[in-house]
């Protein structure tokens, strides 16, 4: 694994949010009070090619599909797909995706539905979590404040929006901060997972245990001389003088082989595909949270993209309060048959 490589690896990444050779694809899971979840799957492509190995999320012949195009003013034509399907609940999706096929099938993806009864109300909260790529490495919320974790975050359209808005300025300057800082993140979670899977490989070979300390020196030698050496890494890491001076020639020497094989392991979770696509959530009753963008509809909406979920757990979350109708008259039925008996017994005393 080379340096060149990981920066070209990432910043490919970030040209996912943008290309045009995948289907723009917008997932939406209306929400029902019964538990049950209807799933819609719009795709658009400048293409007619719909092949399970361009499609985001798991669709099948269970589905209720249909195509249909449409042709600008300038002349371009846009292909559309668009899929549905009721599931009875949200593990009825977790079957398809433990059967999926499509493009981002190496990624684990589960859905989740709770209801909480309250008497008055019912508390309902959707999820979707993608598990994360790194077994180590560093949260991004550690390199970003609020204001630049809030625009990480944010929806690519709605980013580009803003910076060519009337702040362009402020958001630009924000979004080269971001770039910044998260490149920065990038590249200390890339050697933290080194580190992990090359001292694990130690142990595994000879049982050895590695003080923590001797741990965050070797991790951070190591961040300093890929840095320092970016042009020559190369060659540097070829004749061995990277890893040398990292964790000490004698160690080196004797563990190379699990030095490279580490490096690979790290190279193979980078570059695990996955193309990019867009979540809604439409919830019951009134929303009382969430961690989602509301977009042009009033629609919870997040981006789905692959560095949200290389170093932690992607959780996409909203919750809604149900106003349990049956509850309520009950309980004024019971507070007049209760008010209604002591006026009785008041006027029996009288």
């Amino acid at each position: 694994m080379k340096t060149s490589s990981l920066r070209f690896v990432f910043s490919f990444c970030l040209i996912l949010i943008v290309s045009c050779d995948e289907p723009e694809t917008v997932v939406t899971n209306f929400v029902y009070r019964d538990g049950s979840i209807r799933r819609t799957v719009e795709m658009r492509s400048g293409k007619q090619d719909f092949r399970q190995s361009q499609i985001q999320v798991p669709v099948d012949s269970t589905w209720t599909i249909e195509d249909t195009v449409t042709i600008s003013e300038k002349g371009d034509t846009t292909w559309i797909r668009t899929a549905e399907k009721l599931f009875g609940s949200a593990a009825e999706i977790n079957t398809g995706y433990s059967a999926d096929s499509s493009c981002n099938s190496r990624v684990k993806r589960q859905a989740a539905l709770d209801r909480k009864f309250r008497w008055f109300n019912t508390i309902y909260r959707y999820s979707e979590k993608i598990d994360r790529i790194f077994s180590n490495g560093y949260p991004v919320s550690e390199f970003l404040n609020e204001e630049e974790l809030l625009w990480y975050y944010t929806p690519w359209n709605e980013q580009e929006a803003k910076r060519n808005g009337i702040d362009s300025t402020k958001y630009r300057a924000l979004s080269d901060s971001v770039n910044r800082r998260t490149n920065d993140w990038f590249f200390n979670s890339v050697v933290a997972e080194w580190i992990y899977e090359f001292t694990g490989q130690i142990q595994k070979k000879d049982q050895v245990l590695i003080a923590a300390d001797t741990l965050k020196a070797w991790e951070k030698n190591l961040l300093s001389l890929t840095l320092k050496n970016e042009q020559d890494f190369d060659t540097q890491w070829e004749n061995g003088s990277i890893l040398e001076a990292a964790i000490g020639r004698e160690l080196s020497m004797k563990y190379r082989s699990e030095a490279d094989s580490s490096l690979e392991l790290v190279e193979e979770k980078i570059g695990l595909p996955f193309k990019q696509y867009s979540m809604r959530i439409a919830m019951p009753g009134k929303l009382i949270g969430s961690n989602g963008f509301a977009d042009s509809c009033k629609v919870l909406l997040w981006t789905v993209s692959s560095d949200y979920f290389l170093t932690e757990d992607y959780v996409m979350w909203a919750e809604s309060r149900v106003a349990n109708i049956w509850a309520w008259i009950m309980s004024g039925a019971f507070v007049v048959f209760v008010f209604t008996g002591l006026i009785i017994r008041k006027k029996k005393r009288d």
